[in-house]
Order: structure tokens, then C-alpha cells, then sequence
């Protein structure tokens, strides 16, 4: 008894590549998805978030508000965002803010909603960067600390004291810090 031979025609070969097509566009399609979750971020270790050097400007008289500046660091492999802060000490109006130069040379408060916490990096909040606007409705002094909530986006909440500093007096007593080693 002899079998016949396989021959391969036009039409075997075209159903062989249709029938191959569908698992590799799957496989592609699965690691494009995958390089672009790891790419946003979402991959890795967890966002790990630590807030330290909080500290909030002693108001002005007559000024309605102030600003709370946190040094925030990630140390997980993800990025977060810092979504909002509370205090139990301000019934309501805090809100985040990034600073802006116009191309004159002069800087305003843009409002936002959120401020990105980029992987294995720091967000140093300063006068120059983005800050947390909070209602001078408290009568703070020097040296009060005030009791603040970090609500991130991956990790939670988080909570900070804020130390109450005169204006332009946080840069140098933290730089004397760092002098003393």
C-alpha cells in the first residue's frame, strides 16, 4: 500500500499562514501591552512614599493664606500621586499648586490636581516648584506643629507635622543642618 505524497499547493500554504497569523497578532499584541505597563510605570515594586522636612509658612497679617512645602521621596520601583492633603486644623480649602514662570521672568500658582511622584525619585516642594495653599484660618506661631495628611493616589494616606516657619528663615535653618554632618 502506498500513501500519496504531500504536496504543497497555493491554497495549503495560504490556510498554513491564516491559521499562524492569529497566535503571533496575539503574542504581539499581549507585548506591546506589556512594554507599555511597564513603561507607564505600573510594573515593579510597589510606590514606597516617605515625607519628611514638612514644613508651613507663618502667615502674614491680612493674607488669607499660606503655603506647606513636604519633601516627599519614592523609594518603590512605581510612580504615585499625591491627589490631596487634609488637616484637622483646617476645616476645608486646601489645595495643591505648581509654580509657573511666565517668559517675563515673573512667577504665579497654577492650581492642579494632582503632583506626579515619579520611581526612586523626590518631590521637594519649595516656593520655586509646587506647594500645598493652605487657609490662614488657624493663629499659628513659629514653631507649632501642625498635624497634615498626604492622600496618594497607589499608596494611601500618609501622615506629616508640619513645623511653622517664618518665611525665608526654612532655607537657612535646613542648610545649617546640613553643615553640622
Amino acid at each position: 500500500m502506498t500513501f500519496p505524497t504531500w504536496v504543497p499547493t497555493r491554497r495549503r500554504l495560504a490556510d498554513t499562514a491564516l491559521a499562524a497569523l492569529a497566535p503571533v497578532c496575539a503574542c504581539v499584541l499581549a507585548l506591546g501591552g506589556l512594554a507599555v505597563w511597564t513603561s507607564t510605570g505600573n510594573a515593579g515594586t510597589p510606590a514606597r512614599i516617605g515625607v519628611t522636612d514638612a514644613r508651613l509658612f507663618l502667615p502674614s497679617q491680612g493674607v488669607p493664606e499660606t503655603a506647606a512645602f513636604f519633601r516627599i521621596t519614592n523609594t518603590g520601583g512605581a510612580r504615585d500621586r499625591l491627589v490631596e492633603v487634609t488637616s484637622p486644623e483646617v476645616a476645608e480649602g486646601i489645595s495643591l499648586s505648581s509654580h509657573r514662570m511666565t517668559a517675563t521672568g515673573a512667577a504665579y500658582r497654577w492650581p492642579t490636581d494632582s503632583l506626579p511622584i515619579l520611581a526612586g525619585r523626590t518631590l521637594d516642594m519649595s516656593p520655586l516648584t509646587s506647594d500645598v495653599t493652605v487657609p490662614a484660618t488657624a493663629r499659628w506661631e513659629a514653631g507649632d506643629l501642625v498635624p497634615f495628611t498626604l492622600h496618594f493616589e497607589r499608596s494611601g494616606r500618609v501622615e506629616a507635622l508640619a513645623v511653622v516657619v517664618q518665611p525665608g528663615t526654612e532655607t537657612r535653618a535646613r542648610d545649617a543642618g546640613n553643615d553640622e554632618g
